[in-house]
């Protein structure tokens, strides 16, 4: 699925369901579609979403930061809008989305690569992105203003900073 279909799909879920505002209420946009999220103490894995007849429940790790439990829901519901609409059955368990890196962009899990595609999209809409820049007039090679932009969309640095660099916003190490 190409980057911009996922953008227009994670775009359209936030006017769906009325969530296109900083920051976005992710569990908002879940019980949009139906689904089921609850807290769990997972160990190593980071999220699960279980898809039965249909619906589907996310469990996030109660031990993680708020961020990344924010992006791991926004993980789930990626893998949920984007690879199990329709199943009657699916499993996804996630161990490390939130530890992205080059790597990991360019890795062998197309799945996996999807889903965190649309959660950077649905934590942080382009559109919502380039207008929180220019109001607050932020300087984005100017680390604690990424930060600040981290903050207001309730998002990790590093995840703000790989969102920057894929919308070509900043010019990353890339």
């Amino acid at each position: 699925m190409s980057n911009s279909l996922t953008e227009r799909r994670a775009e359209r879920l936030l006017a769906e369901s009325d969530s296109l505002k900083v920051p976005v209420a992710v569990e908002k946009v879940a019980r949009h579609l139906g689904l089921i999220v609850q807290a769990r103490p997972l160990g190593d894995a980071s999220g699960v979403l279980v898809v039965e007849s249909g619906r589907g429940m996310i469990g996030y790790n109660a031990n993680h930061s708020q961020v990344r439990q924010r992006f791991t829901i926004a993980h789930e519901v990626g893998h949920f809008v984007l690879h199990a609409a329709g199943q009657q059955q699916r499993l996804f368990v996630d161990k490390s989305v939130f530890r992205r890196d080059q790597a990991s962009s360019k890795g062998d899990d197309r799945e996996e690569i999807e889903a965190n595609q649309f959660a950077a999209a649905l934590l942080m809409p382009e559109m919502l992105l380039r207008a929180e820049i220019e109001r607050l007039g932020l300087d984005l090679d100017d680390e604690v203003d990424v930060g600040e932009l981290a903050r207001r969309f309730a998002v990790s640095t590093a995840a703000m900073s790989f969102r920057l660099e894929n919308l070509r916003l900043i010019r990353g190490s890339m």
